[in-house]
């Protein structure tokens, strides 16, 4: 393959919905994400934030997150809106009782020094994007889970080049929940995965940093270096959190229900679009 294809097919990939062929909005695509959620996890890690700026950082996390969920997700099982709308409002209701409810609690705890507490404050952004982050995955893919999404055969090099050439298009083999669970799953984990580190590095750099005089004498630096610390995480762990499962997954045919197990391509496999 050379460059300029390659170039090309990245381009592609990472524009267009492989399942309808359709492009992806742009602050939706997962090429965008680490710009489209640097403002949003900078306000929720900003530091003392109150109740009102907790509640309005977190709805707006999950709003994008709502967003990033449905526009990548596998279009083969679709959400309905009325569905949509439900998830949407049980995931902003987890984010916010969970951020909510540690910000209430860390300050009571005993036994734990002041240092300890502020550290404990500061990571509590992360326990509310972490737990309702997975929880929106499932939320917003559960008709995925429900009705199964189409797994197709696994093809060799050979009938993948003459696919390309005749123009063919390979026929679905059916819908699996199997598959289904396991994509959604597996997306759900790689949202933990990306999150771990952009939410508990800066701010746990960043509170070392505070008690540095140069930022204790410019507070106004607080600010844009909390925005270099995120976005220098973010370049590096998303490439990560996306490498950990391929977003085309190919499973063994026998590993789903059982009307599949003699119908996989190469290998005895089928494979699928996993989401991200």
């Amino acid at each position: 393959m050379t460059p300029e294809l390659w170039q090309a097919k990245k381009i592609v990939d990472s524009t267009l919905h492989p399942d309808t062929g359709e492009p992806v909005i742009l602050p939706f695509r997962m090429s965008c994400f680490v710009i489209s959620n640097l403002i949003v996890t900078a306000g929720m890690l900003t530091p003392n934030l109150q109740t009102t700026g907790t509640l309005l950082w977190q709805i707006t996390n999950q709003s994008l997150n709502v967003a990033i969920n449905s526009a990548n997700a596998n279009k083969s099982s679709p959400l309905a809106i009325s569905n949509l709308v439900q998830s949407y409002l049980i995931a902003v209701s987890a984010s916010c009782s969970v951020a909510l409810g540690l910000k209430a609690l860390v300050p009571r705890i005993r036994r734990v020094s002041p240092a300890t507490k502020v550290i404990l404050q500061r990571l509590v952004p992360f326990a509310a994007v972490a737990s309702a982050g997975a929880l929106n995955v499932f939320l917003m893919r559960g008709e995925e889970i429900r009705r199964g999404i189409d797994i197709y055969p696994m093809l060799s090099e050979e009938e993948i080049m003459r696919k390309g050439q005749d123009d063919i298009e390979t026929k679905s083999l059916g819908k699996s929940k199997k598959a289904a669970t396991l994509a959604v799953a597996e997306t759900a984990l790689s949202r933990v995965l990306n999150s771990t580190p952009i939410m508990v590095l800066p701010p746990l750099i960043l509170v070392r940093l505070q008690r540095m005089e140069w930022l204790r004498s410019r507070p106004r630096l607080t600010l844009p270096v909390n925005l270099g610390l995120i976005l220098t995480t973010s370049i590096f762990a998303l490439p990560l959190a996306l490498a950990s499962f391929p977003q085309r997954q190919a499973v063994q045919a026998q590993s789903l229900e059982e009307e599949f197990w003699d119908k996989g391509g190469e290998g005895g496999k089928v494979e699928f679009n996993r989401g991200i």
